[in-house]
């Protein structure tokens, strides 16, 4: 086993970067590896209904990509890009505490620094914090309501868009099929694969839905800077997992059914509350669960994902679960028969 990041990266090339999503999203490729032979197979995401057992739990992840990318103007004219990175805040909390926002302008953004939002609403910076980032009290009742209306949608930054016309079909693309809870600033991408037809085909089959909240955050993006894997630390995001779904999480596993999470958010989720009470229990808080090669698997069976960046967390998180050498195998592989990769790329599945 190795805590070294520089075992955690891989060559990939920029061509496989997926820029927009299959054209039918449970069209995508589909990579499944199983865990104890090592055996790979390629299918189509639809063929998940093969590998899935009745009774068996697949929990998805139902937070809502928020527009949080707004655009303003200083006093002085200059231009300001923010994001919004907490929009789940409650409006009065937010009315009296402000927003923390990654800020991006020409010069750093000074505390009293004021500007107009999207030519409508006024802005001012109350207090700085590091890496960009500041917290920033809005003159608007309700902020959440003005950027689903006003906001750009906060794509990745290996995603490039060069039209109007592109970034509007992100607002539907870059959003599950399931989302309701507002307040992520990043999709759960290995639920984009799916469609409601999928969905139901799945619960017709005997596949048991359940639903959790993780609002995922911008650190998702965030490289691990420490060469030592087990020196970094996680960004805390913000969860829920209700009693209703935590009880028939449980149940499968007393009864021996797989749990199989939709995503590395669902798995960090699922694994923190197990930590934090020796089972899945209902909770509400921040989660900053940092799982890495070497971690021991309390209630994930199976996860789908995507193919992550080299040297991030989510990339350490398959590699906990699979193995490192199978998954950098699997990984050349993939990159060998041209899968796409990142957020709006193909699919995997372990089990």
């Amino acid at each position: 086993m190795s805590y070294r990041l520089e075992d955690y990266d891989y060559d990939l090339p920029e061509h496989l970067v997926a820029q927009t999503p299959s054209p039918e999203r449970d069209r995508c490729a589909l990579m499944v590896l199983h865990r104890s032979s090592g055996m790979v197979e390629h299918c189509r995401f639809a063929d998940l209904l093969s590998f899935l057992r009745p009774g068996e739990i697949l929990v998805l992840n139902d937070t809502r990509v928020v527009p949080a990318r707004i655009l303003g103007v200083k006093e002085t004219g200059g231009h300001v890009e923010l994001l919004v990175l907490d929009p789940y805040k409650p409006p009065q909390e937010g009315r009296t505490e402000g927003y923390r926002c990654l800020v991006k302008s020409s010069k750093p953004a000074k505390e009293g620094l004021r500007f107009l939002i999207e030519g409508q609403v006024e802005a001012r910076v109350v207090r700085r914090f590091e890496h960009g980032q500041a917290l920033v009290y809005f003159d608007h009742d309700n902020l959440l309501e003005f950027l689903e209306t006003q906001g750009r949608v906060p794509l990745p930054p290996y995603i490039r868009r060069a039209t109007p016309q592109e970034r509007a079909q992100d607002r539907a693309d870059y959003q599950t099929v399931y989302a309701q809870e507002p307040g992520s600033v990043a999709a759960p991408t290995a639920g984009l694969h799916f469609t409601r037809e999928l969905l139901k085909a799945l619960e017709a089959h005997g596949v048991e839905l359940v639903r959790i909240t993780l609002h995922v955050g911008f650190g998702t993006f965030a490289p691990v800077r420490t060469e030592d894997i087990r020196h970094h630390t996680m960004h805390s995001e913000v969860v829920r997992v209700s009693e209703a779904a935590a009880a028939r999480i449980r149940q499968a596993k007393e009864e021996g059914r797989r749990v199989i999470a939709v995503g590395t958010t669902v798995v960090r989720t699922l694994e923190w509350t197990a930590c934090r009470f020796g089972s899945v229990k209902a909770v509400s808080g921040t989660c900053d669960h940092y799982i890495y090669p070497g971690y021991k698997f309390r209630v994930v069976d199976g996860i789908i994902t995507n193919f992550h960046l080299p040297k991030t967390s989510l990339l350490l998180l398959v590699c906990a679960f699979a193995g490192r050498e199978k998954i950098l195998a699997v990984y050349k592989e993939a990159i060998r028969r041209e899968y796409r990769f990142f957020s709006y790329g193909d699919a995997m599945l372990i089990i």
